[in-house]
């Protein structure tokens, strides 16, 4: 079985790692979302493929869900001393070195891809990991801060405001020009199984969608495609989905994200979703769309239970198969 996942970081990945372990023997492919990359201090950081990477790979520090395990910030420390910011987005030493890595790459012309690729035969992580392209795309949001209007990057407004200020607009820069990132068309048209993590829809998969060619892809894959539903209840179980959607004007419920995703029967990416026994009315509200949706836990509190999340997100896709 060839499966496909769109994903972003911490979530999507605690997502992924419940796909591999409910389908063990499956060939899975993960496209990440790359629009929260950053330059600092001349490095390429690449937030959402290094959470899923630490992740599968067995580095991540499991009680923050970010970052690598037993880290120290020597470096951090002693930027700090010579007044070298931003103070706001700390670099850990042993993550420096992943980032030194994928820099030296890119310098050399070697892309973001084979980059990922050479970093992954460290940790191994089960999957193929993709960006979703190789061309620099960052989202950034027009923030307002102490009375100005300023174009932040997205790490800026969640990092250092904590996602606190208002925004009045969102953008994905560069994506417009930007193109997939080598073999990911291919894995999702060759895919046997479509999944959409529970990621944030509008910084994590949004910017994978707009990619030019992948909603496409999605479109006219002859896989079921399945998501899952970040909101529960109302509100995001982690990160910022419910203060970005707000801020967007945008209802904020499981089945208004399916709805933004929309159905591929009439022209949108998704046939099924899964939503929480909480959102169960969702499942009738979406009914007329043509998306097929299904109430099942979504509380991924344990190894056990993103395995049956993962299950059931398999299982919908199977039932939606011609």
């Amino acid at each position: 079985m060839r499966i496909t996942i769109l994903s972003g970081g911490i979530g999507g990945a605690r997502f992924v790692s419940g796909v591999v372990a409910a389908a063990p023997d499956a060939d899975v492919t993960v496209v990440a979302n790359t629009a929260d990359d950053i330059w600092l201090h001349g490095l390429r950081v690449c937030p959402d493929l290094d959470s899923l990477m630490y992740t599968l790979g067995g580095g991540i520090d499991s009680e923050r869900r970010w970052g690598r395990a037993d880290e120290t910030w020597s470096a951090k420390e002693d930027l700090a001393a010579y007044g070298e910011g931003p103070d706001w987005f700390g670099l850990g030493d042993r993550d420096i070195a992943t980032h030194l890595v994928r820099t030296q790459m890119l310098r050399e012309g070697r892309g973001l891809t084979a980059a990922t690729a050479h970093l992954c035969e460290r940790w191994r992580p089960g999957v193929t990991l993709l960006p979703m392209t190789e061309d620099e795309v960052e989202t950034h949001l027009d923030a307002v801060v102490d009375g100005e209007t300023r174009h932040l990057h997205f790490q800026e407004y969640w990092i250092r405001y904590r996602a606190g200020v208002p925004f009045t607009a969102l953008s994905y820069d560069g994506v417009e020009a930007s193109t997939p990132a080598p073999g990911v068309v291919e894995a999702i048209a060759g895919a046997d199984v479509v999944l959409v993590a529970p990621s944030n829809p509008v910084v994590s998969i949004g910017p994978i969608v707009a990619v030019p060619g992948l909603a496409d892809a999605l479109r006219s894959t002859s896989a079921p495609v399945v998501g899952v539903s970040p909101i529960i209840g109302g509100g995001a179980v982690r990160g910022m989905a419910d203060q970005l959607m707000g801020g967007l004007g945008r209802e904020i419920s499981a089945a208004a994200v399916a709805e933004t995703y929309g159905s591929r029967r009439d022209g949108g990416l998704l046939d099924g979703w899964l939503v929480d026994g909480q959102d169960a009315d969702a499942v009738d509200r979406l009914s007329p769309t043509g998306l097929a949706a299904r109430a099942v836990p979504l509380f991924m509190d344990d190894d056990a239970t993103t395995r049956q999340l993962a299950h059931d997100a398999i299982t919908l896709v199977q039932e939606l198969r011609p």
